[in-house]
């Protein structure tokens, strides 16, 4: 028989700011091959470590393929199999009994972003709107950040990303790009190569930092008053544009007077542990630059000061007149939400009530302290809180209740699924149609399935459309396909989309949605000004908020890593074997004063709880940091717990965000 080889267009659908085209080679109805498409106009053909086999996690041997239903206890990952039929009904029983009772407010979506795609992503929306059940805030990730840059920015976008090619000092502020944004590293290496500086700043030394000129770590959670501290130096110097400050920018002498005088170098230095010197010469280079471009990432933000550090960087370009100049300003993540009309998707208008809001980062606490009614199911996809969520005790604690009815819809046993009462097969992105935007880029895509689904798994938007008829949603919303939703949405106009190459969308490639004329120098905030004052805020300036710290001695980084992202890939032995081990990284003169050595088994703990790791020492990280990179599956840890057993549930000082960066712990030697 003639083999079948066939060459197709798809998109990496994992939370990260590319979005990247994948060309599939298919035999057989079986993905054999997966490179970069080399037509993407920002990923240009190249894949990360990860993404590079992803035949190997869609085809893993691990992939569930049938319905499950619980026989063992919760955790011990015993399932028989049931058929699709027995699962539908099981679950819309038990639900219909938990209404009658308590209500719907007892029953919980938990989602985030398992997959990007707007239509599988967001398929549990309208079905929970509809059916009246507690809603989830979904703030895990970077919310501060918005809030941070909309506070001085208004709804002005990001510049384009490959503007960074003309800059003159480039800025990478938080963010290891080499593991999560590398094809922002394009523009970069042109910029270096055209004589740019490109400079790293960071809590530790990362893999960015062999693409960097100079690497500056500074004490976590500081950034905000090293922002302040710059701009105290460039007022001092003169290195300041008055003219753009005067006609573009609310609030420059506000600030001048109110806030910049309190961050002399000296106590700048005391804040950040970077000598006065190194300050002074930062803040000349930066005056002197005529387009440096600032990239911030979202660690930076993951702190209880988080939504204030990113308006205190927001304001740095400001004041030497950046913003406005091609391959310069500042770039937080692209606004590309009007691309579609994404309340056909969400449906908003189905809830007759507005119900309850659950902060997903406090998970933990909802499951087993809410009362009114209690949650009394969960039903999980697009996540694994039992790994990723913050303080993971009080997450298994909430998911080990006998009277908690958990459904999870994964392609994979993990952690939270080997707590579930039904697990449900999901489809990969190779096995669904989907739409694509990216907020690293402005380049939107249309995949569609380029296998069949693998064993008998399905689609959020299909096990949605079955329980909505199990649950006698009648509403003709619920039984259309989600090819039938793409086409709706495609037919309704939409400005971004406007001037896009429809032909070469329609078949499956990225294309760039065209930014405005003046969507470089039209501040799209209620005054048209920069807001370095904002009298909307709770704070009109922006000043330094300290992050909320902790006793212990070392402050803990929960860093992403290079062969993973969050709970992702762990299904994958060869990634995990690049990797190693579950390590923690800690500086020689730390490990020297506690009596530890490298390659040892240690335990890091705090009031939270403890975690297992293997120690790895070295002067990548300074002292008084510890960094665990990567959040490992439990079955693959050294001990009974992973990093989140030691983050706390705190939100952010704005938008409700998570503070995984704003932890302490203590080390010693494990038992």
């Amino acid at each position: 028989m003639a083999v079948t080889r066939k060459i197709k267009r798809s998109v990496c659908p994992y939370d990260c700011p590319d979005a990247c085209g994948l060309l599939v080679e298919v035999v057989d109805g079986m993905a054999v091959k997966i490179t970069g498409d080399p037509d993407h106009p920002f990923t240009r053909g190249t894949l990360c470590p990860k993404m590079n086999h992803y035949q190997k996690t869609v085809h893993s041997p691990l992939r569930l393929t049938h319905p499950l239903i619980r026989i063992g206890e919760k955790g011990s990952g015993q399932f028989q199999p049931l058929s699709w039929k027995e699962a539908i009904d099981q679950i819309a029983k038990h639900w219909q009994k938990i209404i009658e009772q308590s209500g719907a407010e007892a029953i919980l979506p938990y989602s985030y972003a398992g997959t990007m795609g707007l239509i599988q992503r967001n398929a549990g929306h309208p079905f929970f709107y509809r059916m009246g059940a507690s809603r989830l805030d979904r703030t895990i990730c970077s919310p501060a950040k918005e809030a941070g840059w909309k506070a001085v920015m208004g709804e002005t976008p990001s510049p384009h990303p490959d503007e960074v090619a003309e800059s003159d000092l480039v800025i990478l502020w938080g963010i290891n790009a080499v593991a999560t944004n590398i094809h922002f590293l394009h523009g970069v290496k042109i910029a270096r190569r055209n004589g740019a500086s490109v400079w790293l700043i960071d809590t530790y030394r990362t893999l960015t930092s062999t693409v960097a000129d100079k690497t500056y770590i500074i004490r976590p959670g500081s950034d905000g008053a090293f922002a302040l501290g710059l701009m105290h130096l460039l007022v001092r110097d003169g290195s300041i544009d008055k003219q753009f400050l005067t006609t573009r920018v609310q609030g420059f002498e506000e600030l001048k007077e109110k806030i910049l005088p309190d961050y002399p170098p000296e106590k700048v230095s005391h804040l950040t542990g970077l000598s006065v010197d190194t300050l002074e010469s930062m803040a000349k280079a930066y005056g002197k630059a005529k387009r440096p471009f600032i990239r911030l990432g979202s660690g930076l933000s993951r702190y209880g000061n988080g939504a204030m550090t990113i308006r205190t960087i927001v304001c740095l370009p400001a004041l030497v007149g950046a913003y406005g100049k091609k391959g310069a300003g500042c770039f937080t993540s692209t606004h590309t939400g009007e691309a579609f009309a994404m309340r056909e998707i969400l449906r908003e208008d189905f809830m007759t009530q507005k119900t309850r809001i659950v902060n997903m980062n406090q998970i933990g606490w909802a499951l087993n302290e809410i009362k009114d009614p209690p949650i009394k199911s969960l039903y999980v996809y697009c996540s694994n809180p039992a790994a990723v969520a913050p303080d993971q005790n009080q997450v298994i604690k909430g998911l080990t209740r006998k009277d908690l009815f958990t459904v999870v819809h994964e392609r994979f046993l993990t952690d939270t699924a080997r707590y579930a009462d039904i697990v449900l097969p999901a489809t990969s992105s190779l096995e669904h149609s989907d739409l694509y935007r990216s907020y690293g880029t402005y380049c939107i895509q249309w995949a569609k399935p380029v296998i069949p689904p693998v064993g008998e798994s399905k689609s959020n938007w299909e096990v949605f459309s079955f329980l909505a008829e199990a649950m006698g949603f009648d509403e003709p919303f619920f039984r259309q396909s989600a090819d039938e939703l793409i086409a709706h949405l495609l037919s309704i106009p939409a400005p971004m989309r406007e001037g896009i190459d429809f032909k070469s969308f329609s078949v499956g490639k990225a294309v760039e949605l065209p930014l405005p004329p003046d969507a470089r120098t039209r501040f799209q905030t209620p005054s048209g000004k920069i807001e370095i004052l904002n009298p909307k805020e709770p704070h009109p300036l922006p000043t330094y908020l300290p992050p909320y710290g902790g006793e212990e001695p070392f402050a803990l980084m929960t860093a992403p890593s290079f062969y993973a992202l969050n709970s992702s890939f762990r299904e994958r032995p060869d990634l995990r074997s690049k990797e190693r081990k579950m390590f923690l990284k800690m500086n020689p003169l730390d490990a020297e004063s506690k009596g530890l050595r490298e390659g040892e088994p240690v335990m890091a703990f705090n009031r939270l709880g403890e975690v297992s790791f293997i120690l790895r020492v070295t002067p990548e990280v300074p002292q008084g940091v510890v960094v665990a990179e990567g959040i490992w599956w439990l079955e693959h840890a050294p001990g009974f717990r992973t990093v989140n057993a030691l983050t706390s549930q705190r939100l952010t000082d704005q938008a409700k965000g998570s503070t995984f960066y704003d932890n302490t712990v203590d080390v010693k030697p494990a038992s």
